[in-house]
């Protein structure tokens, strides 16, 4: 199975594509204040690099947040419009499910600015509480913690993203992953600001 991931949700942007176990090509670069000019050259380039015909792309793997709004908008509707014009299914999941490790007990923390956290917890690699806006004395009393930050800097999201979908596929859970609504957990500082003005 040939997928392509992206993951656009964190600063830094990252594309890989995977045949079966094996890593074809992977890519990660800055990406904060240009992901859209960014996302699609990276997905040529290492489609044309390895000389890989869109149309042999399996499946379609993105991560849907939380993360930078923007992102996650960039990412979702590239990815949703590459599987739609390939005719290829989707495999979206949360940035935190992408990297939560197989096996163990995990909560998985980054930050959402503001003094807060988005948090969600990973039982062998399952969501037992889905991601959520959480204050410094909770992320405190968290065990086996995960930082979105540190993983970034070491791993591939993108990379990790494809594995998982590889693994969702496998176990036939597929159509449950076909949802690509993003996971903001927050409102958009614009969308708070005109909930104010109504209710002002």
């Amino acid at each position: 199975m040939l997928i392509l991931a992206a993951d656009a949700s964190l600063p830094i942007l990252s594309v890989a594509l995977v045949l079966d176990d094996a890593l074809l090509g992977a890519i990660a670069m800055e990406g904060k204040s240009s992901r859209n000019e960014k996302l699609l050259p990276a997905i040529d380039w290492l489609l044309t690099e390895g000389a890989i015909d869109r149309a042999s792309i399996d499946l379609v793997a993105v991560t849907r947040g939380p993360g930078s709004f923007t992102g996650v908008r960039i990412g979702l509707a590239t990815m949703q419009g590459l599987a739609m014009a390939l005719g290829k299914p989707v495999c979206a999941m949360s940035t935190h499910e992408a990297i939560a490790p197989g096996s163990g007990r995990a909560a998985i923390v980054d930050d959402a600015g503001r003094g807060e956290s988005y948090v969600s917890l990973f039982e062998d690699g399952r969501e037992i509480v889905a991601p959520h806006l959480a204050k410094r004395d909770e992320v405190d009393s968290l065990v086996a913690v995960m930082r979105v930050s540190e993983v970034m800097q070491r791993e591939n999201v993108a990379l990790a993203c494809a594995r998982r979908a590889r693994a969702i596929v496998a176990r036939g859970d597929g159509e449950r992953y076909r949802d690509v609504t993003p996971i903001y957990v927050r409102l958009a500082e614009a969308e708070v600001k005109l909930q104010q003005q109504k209710q002002g």
